[in-house]
């Protein structure tokens, strides 16, 4: 059992879930994972007008609850930060701590309901409210695979950017030679670059929509050659988090101090 010298520590251990918690601790983070996975659920139902009509008010009034729980978990995360080394400090802690990524999602998941007593334009609010479903990206915290995507992404972060920096080259090439060579043939469907970007996109990623394709013999070798390499090109960004995962679920079932065969795996004598 851990001891906490104050309740600013005490708080902080509670808001923030790691692989220690308590049983207390475990069923907070339960009970809010709940009650955003119903938040969300309520959210899709209030779009539809018969079910907000007859339950509008019912909605209403879950809205409120959650709001006021999410908004004292945000004032405790913000009040109890500083027990965290890394925030520390009583004013730029607490500064850096509302900037960090996880505390915007905290922010934008209650910021909607808050703006709806300003004086805005009450179409804008209709759908900043949508953002409501912010509150799906609080469960982020709560959940080991979310935080295994996120640990990935951080360290294969320039893998990543190398292999998007080459798919942008790519597409903006075969935009370019698409729109010289189908250009004065299709003027409305390639009438610049800008244009010709879009059919790129939808080429290199095999959505293929149809609604722009090349006519002329050049045309459909490009666009051959374009729908062929996008489809490597899709696939080494896929094969660099799929490596990652399985490298991060290796080091997680590896006990503490053993060595594991980057290969297989399995634990090296």
């Amino acid at each position: 059992m851990r001891l906490h010298p104050t309740l600013r520590h005490y708080v902080w251990d509670l808001c923030e879930p790691d692989e220690a918690a308590n049983a207390l601790e475990s069923r907070l983070h339960i009970g809010l994972l709940v009650l955003i996975l119903l938040n969300v659920a309520a959210v899709v139902l209030g779009s539809v007008a018969s079910i907000a009509t007859q339950y509008g008010q019912w909605l209403d009034r879950f809205e409120l609850f959650s709001v006021l729980v999410f908004s004292g978990e945000y004032l405790a995360r913000l009040w109890s930060c500083t027990a965290d080394a890394r925030y520390a400090h009583p004013v730029w802690g607490r500064l850096k701590f509302a900037c960090s990524p996880m505390a915007l999602v905290d922010l934008a998941a209650v910021l909607p309901f808050y703006l709806a007593f300003t004086q805005l334009d009450l179409r804008f609010v209709r759908a900043f409210r949508l953002m409501r479903l912010f509150r799906l990206a609080k469960a982020g915290r709560y959940s080991e695979a979310s935080t295994v995507l996120l640990r990935v992404m951080r360290n294969k972060r320039e893998e990543m950017f190398l292999s998007l920096g080459v798919l942008l080259t790519l597409t903006i090439v075969f935009a370019t030679l698409m729109y010289m060579v189908e250009g004065d043939v299709q003027p409305d469907k390639f009438p610049d670059i800008p244009h010709a970007l879009w059919w790129a996109v939808v080429t290199i990623t095999t959505v293929g929509y149809g609604d722009v394709f090349p006519v002329t013999p050049l045309g459909k070798l490009v666009g051959a050659a374009t729908a062929l390499l996008g489809i490597l090109m899709i696939a080494l960004p896929t094969g660099v988090f799929g490596a990652a995962f399985v490298e991060e679920l290796n080091n997680r079932r590896k006990p503490k101090g053993s060595r594991c065969c980057p290969h297989c795996g399995k634990p090296v004598e």
